[in-house]
């Protein structure tokens, strides 16, 4: 099928490619069709993509809604794409007659694992995300209580069971990191902003130094840490450029006299920056 593409125009009267749509639809979360399907996306970073997650579609009354909406794109000149994660066999025919280029997540993965293992996948809807294994999900749930508790150093008790205690200036991403650790992976993970206090000493912060060895270090660039600053407290002290290159350069230092393991997070993702502190770390799951 061949449609063609609508184009946008800038203030120039430049156009553009309009951005496709990219529909994740499931019949329960939606959240390995997004995850899935964003994966693939992000092999094409030239083109621009507005994502529409639909969850839920358990229902043939369901696809039938989810098909309207879909077809209003393909009228409007642009295919849709519709990744999905849906068992159905009934409601897969609905998805697939919208006349949208459906990607199927599951279809052939399935059916090899069900050859691997001489066995029938459960028809059962909402499976990807259920609890499963019900240890893991209270050592998760456990993980994310410390990690509230531990945040931005509102408390220094039972450091001694972190996994790791990520360390580094203010918005440099420790709580957005500290979380993913804890809620995906179990991770026991506190979290000590770096101030003004805590650099006359050559030392690590007296909270953390006897944990030296459970200690990972983030640090960003100053323009970036400016503008994040600026956002929470403009024109202020706390935001200039100066400051931020300050408090990056101080805490770097800090870093490599105490032989800390440090990265950059101004250009990583937290799902990359949380796979390099496992690595570094070398924690498990």
């Amino acid at each position: 099928m061949t449609h063609a593409v609508p184009v946008t125009r800038g203030p120039d009267g430049e156009t553009a490619p309009a951005a496709r749509v990219a529909y994740f639809v499931s019949d329960s979360t939606g959240i390995t069709a997004e995850t899935l399907g964003s994966a693939l996306l992000a092999n094409f970073p030239g083109i621009t993509f507005r994502r529409v997650t639909i969850p839920f579609v358990d229902t043939v009354a369901g696809a039938a809604d989810v098909v309207r909406d879909i077809r209003a794109g393909v009228d409007d000149g642009v295919e849709p794409i519709v990744f999905t994660t849906i068992k159905s066999p009934q409601i897969m025919r609905q998805i697939e007659a919208s006349g949208a280029s459906v990607i199927d997540l599951l279809s052939g993965h399935l059916r090899d694992l069900e050859s691997a293992l001489d066995s029938t996948a459960s028809e059962q809807l909402g499976q990807y995300h259920g609890v499963g294994d019900i240890e893991k999900y209270f050592a998760r749930m456990r993980a994310v209580e410390y990690a509230i508790e531990h945040d931005d150093a509102q408390s220094v008790r039972a450091l001694d069971l972190a996994d790791v205690i990520l360390i580094a200036p203010s918005r440099c991403g420790k709580t957005p990191t500290t979380m993913y650790l804890a809620l995906h992976y179990g991770l026991l993970v506190a979290n000590y902003p770096l101030t003004d206090e805590d650099f006359p000493s050559d030392g690590l912060p007296r909270a953390v130094a006897r944990y030296a060895g459970r200690c990972f270090g983030l640090t960003t660039t100053p323009l970036r840490l400016s503008q994040v600053r600026h956002e929470r407290r403009p024109d202020s002290t706390y935001s200039s450029l100066a400051q931020c290159t300050l408090e990056l350069r101080r805490a770097e230092d800090l870093y490599r006299r105490n032989r800390v393991p440090f990265l950059n997070s101004s250009t990583k993702s937290v799902e990359e920056m949380s796979a390099v502190i496992m690595q570094s770390m070398r924690l498990r799951s």
